[in-house]
């Protein structure tokens, strides 16, 4: 099964936005803008998409037409134009526990062991305790410190309250260069995982030099079951083949879309599964505790970035709802279809597998250079 692409997965203005993204042709992956429907190729004028967002002049460059937005297709597709994620060089980092739902949620995979089963009765005395606390708490502040106190006298406090209300988030890397997919590819779950789920982010796109260019959706696979037995598994919980989707595609910065409508922005997701199941899902960014600003100030306070990155900016959504046994909660199916939107960055879509069966990760740093070596030597690039 393959995913048609049409007008459902674009910003519902999206003939007045800007979007950058990916492009896999038959010499490889080209950078290329979208403008009033059509898709310029800009591998001339960038080789990368890294050297694509450096650039000044986003609204005004000239590139080769490509092809109508409606003729790209996704993996699988017989299109000669499949989307690809839109990044390259980026660094690939994820900020979490940036909501309080996610933060009660944190300290039930802690506090459960990983066990699903668990989970009801922990929940419970956890939200009656500390919920309202730390929806209402400005992270880092004064009255985070005091609510700290209480919670460590309490005998209530986590390695996830501290990121959660604390002056330091968490901020981590997700995935290796080149490793993310894009709209239509299959998202891969450990295959020894008994809970887990999606979690559907804005994800927000930073420049060489520490600039917010854009933003765009992100699909932060997450395996509960690994995290909650201990935090030092956050990387098999987080890291594994097929792992993390972004896309469609990035909307740049312009005079009609800016950081302040990635703090207004309101996310949808829904999950399909193939015996029937239907779950939705709300989140928004206005209840984020940490602003995204302060969050890539963070992730740029001792470190740099020479090719940008990018950042999740984490997720409210946090699923309860039984799939199967009561008091399990919700966990992925292999075939499951999950769809992340926003009315203004689109809809990125995706089939869930295992990490083992979803297609390998073969094109790395060294191939694009390649790929990059040949496209620099043909006539037409000289």
């Amino acid at each position: 099964m393959t995913f048609k692409f049409d007008q459902s997965a674009l910003p519902v203005d999206h003939m007045d936005a800007l979007l950058a993204g990916r492009v896999l042709l038959a010499d490889g992956p080209v950078p290329v803008l979208v403008r009033d429907g059509q898709v310029f190729d800009m591998s001339r004028q960038a080789a990368t998409m890294a050297d694509l967002l450096d650039r000044e002049d986003l609204a005004e460059i000239e590139g080769d037409p490509l092809c109508n937005l409606l003729e790209l297709g996704g993996p699988g597709e017989d299109s000669g134009f499949t989307l690809l994620s839109p990044i390259d060089l980026q660094c690939v980092k994820a900020a979490g526990v940036t909501f309080a739902v996610s933060a009660i949620e944190r300290v039930i995979e802690e506090r459960a062991r990983g066990d699903a089963g668990k989970a009801a009765g922990i929940r419970a005395e956890l939200e009656a305790k500390v919920g309202g606390g730390i929806r209402s708490v400005v992270p880092g502040s004064e009255d985070a410190a005091r609510l700290k106190a209480a919670l460590i006298e309490a005998g209530m406090w986590s390695q996830y309250l501290e990121v959660a209300i604390g002056p330091d988030a968490e901020v981590f890397t997700k995935a290796p260069v080149l490793a993310t997919l894009g709209w239509g590819a299959d998202i891969g779950i450990r295959s020894d995982s008994s809970w887990n789920n999606p979690e559907p982010e804005v994800v927000v796109v930073v420049d060489s030099r520490g600039r917010i260019v854009g933003a765009t959706l992100g699909n932060d696979v997450n395996l509960r079951d690994f995290e909650g037995r201990s935090a030092l598994l956050l990387g098999k919980a987080k890291d594994n083949n097929a792992s993390a989707s972004i896309g469609p595609f990035i909307r740049l910065f312009d005079r009609r879309f800016s950081l302040d409508d990635v703090r207004e922005a309101e996310l949808d997701l829904r999950i399909e599964g193939p015996e029937g199941y239907k779950l939705t899902g709300h989140s928004s960014m206005r209840q984020i505790s940490r602003d995204p600003a302060e969050l890539v100030r963070q992730a740029l306070s001792e470190h740099q970035y020479p090719d940008g990155f990018v950042l999740y900016l984490g997720t409210l959504f946090a699923p309860v709802q039984d799939r199967d046994d009561p008091g399990r909660g919700f966990t992925h199916k292999v075939g499951d279809i999950v769809s992340i939107s926003s009315p203004r960055l689109g809809t990125l879509v995706n089939r869930v597998t295992t990490s083992k069966d979803a297609a390998p990760w073969r094109f790395g740093i060294r191939e694009l250079m390649r790929v990059l070596e040949r496209r620099q030597a043909a006539p037409e690039h000289a």
